[in-house]
């Protein structure tokens, strides 16, 4: 009992002592507290001094309706070449890379067993138009006959219908010797469209046949080459009116960092369906490439430009600012107070949006450090490349001033 009333007493002065200490502390950081002096000019609050902000001021102008998207180049054909006749490569013709035209050499087949499938036929050919010939000899010779009714009549019907079959395997010949010789002609492997050549898929002594898939060489139609693009579909009417009325839509293709332009063409179709899971619609440009700028497979940013609006205001986008009542500007009046502005913004281009309503032209609109303001805060302005406000700072030489002030000080106290 006397262990257990000696542990008793011992943790009712823990706690008592653990008590004090805080009580004492809490007091000495509350006087700390009271006698710090307060912060901000002539004893003001801080947040009562004016911030500093950069500022625009609304101007009119004119600015392009843009419509931005990610395309694929693709070429506006593209052919794999494949042999039309089973045989051995015996030349290759062209150059890897090479720009052709239609009908240009690229590779040869081994034509000799073609040539002898040829001179079969023409011989076959030869053999029955001899027939044929001395077929209608005696046709005319029975017909003769019969006039002098010297021959029976059904003697020259045969004869007649035997001409007529002569004359049906000469025309046989002569369709088997046309496709001899288209087939000779095939050996001859020539570029069916104009356009660039791609790396060479078969090399000079392989056997090729029709049924190969690979080919001997792909060529891409480049010039001029197209564009596949899409866009939302909330876009689709502006440009489907734009169409429809013959306008040529203007398309830009600027490379991947969107900072170079590549090219310049024009808007040539839409596709005729909304991608459903998606919500957008395909489009296809067509650019002449003169200078081969595009190539196939590529990703560009498009620029699709729609219209051109004049006189409208205009401000840097960096302005825009969203909050529960929507987009909003922070309007510095002449006293140098914000006033937030809900305003209805147009169509954006690069860094400037036009402001269909809510603002006019000579405002000036907060456009760096907005995000400390409130409404009716005050103000610094400081427009870049030039020191504006009331408020100049500290001036150089202020801090060892006030350095040899506070030594002098303490040296007196001392």
């Amino acid at each position: 009992m006397k262990n257990k009333a000696l542990w008793i007493t011992i943790g009712v002065l823990v706690a008592a002592g653990v008590l004090a200490i805080f009580l004492f502390y809490g007091k000495q950081e509350k006087q700390t507290q009271t006698q710090t002096p307060p912060m901000g000019r002539g004893g003001k609050d801080g947040a009562s001094r004016p911030v500093p902000v950069a500022v625009a001021i609304a101007r009119t102008g004119d600015i392009d309706v843009v419509i931005n998207a990610l395309g694929t180049v693709t070429a506006r054909n593209t052919v794999t070449v494949k042999p039309r006749v089973d045989g051995q490569i015996v030349r290759v013709a062209f150059r890897e890379g090479q720009v052709v035209k239609i009908g240009d050499l690229l590779a040869e087949i081994d034509p000799r067993s073609f040539q002898s499938q040829l001179d079969q036929a023409n011989g076959q050919l030869m053999r029955d138009q001899a027939l044929l010939a001395n077929a209608r000899l005696d046709q005319a010779r029975y017909r003769g006959l019969l006039a002098k009714d010297s021959i029976a009549k059904q003697q020259v019907d045969a004869q007649e219908a035997l001409v007529r079959q002569y004359e049906g395997v000469v025309q046989t010949d002569r369709a088997l010797v046309d496709n001899a010789k288209l087939q000779l002609a095939f050996t001859h492997v020539t570029a069916p469209i104009a356009g660039r050549l791609g790396l060479r898929l078969v090399d000079t002594g392989n056997m090729v046949r029709t049924t190969d898939t690979g080919g001997l060489v792909v060529i891409t139609q480049t010039q001029p080459i197209t564009v596949i693009f899409s866009i939302p579909s909330d876009n689709l009417t502006a440009v489907l009116s734009k169409l429809q009325a013959n306008q040529q839509l203007v398309v830009e293709a600027w490379d991947r960092d969107d900072k170079n332009k590549l090219a310049i063409g024009t808007l040539l179709t839409i596709d005729n369906q909304i991608d459903a899971t998606t919500g957008t619609v395909k489009l296809k440009a067509e650019f002449t490439n003169a200078d081969n700028a595009l190539f196939p497979n590529q990703f560009v940013n498009i620029h699709l430009h729609i219209e051109t609006r004049h006189g409208v205001t205009l401000i840097p986008t960096s302005a825009s600012q969203r909050g529960t009542q929507g987009t909003f500007f922070y309007v510095v009046d002449e006293n140098k107070t914000v006033n937030l502005r809900p305003v209805v913004l147009g169509p954006i281009s690069g860094n400037i949006v036009a402001v269909e309503k809510g603002l006019v032209p000579g405002e000036k609109v907060v456009i760096d450090g907005a995000d400390k303001l409130r409404q009716g805060a005050k103000v610094e302005i400081n427009l870049p490349g030039e020191r504006g406000g009331e408020s100049k700072g500290p001036r150089r030489g202020d801090g060892r001033q006030n350095r040899r002030k506070s030594q002098a000080e303490n040296k007196d106290g001392a």
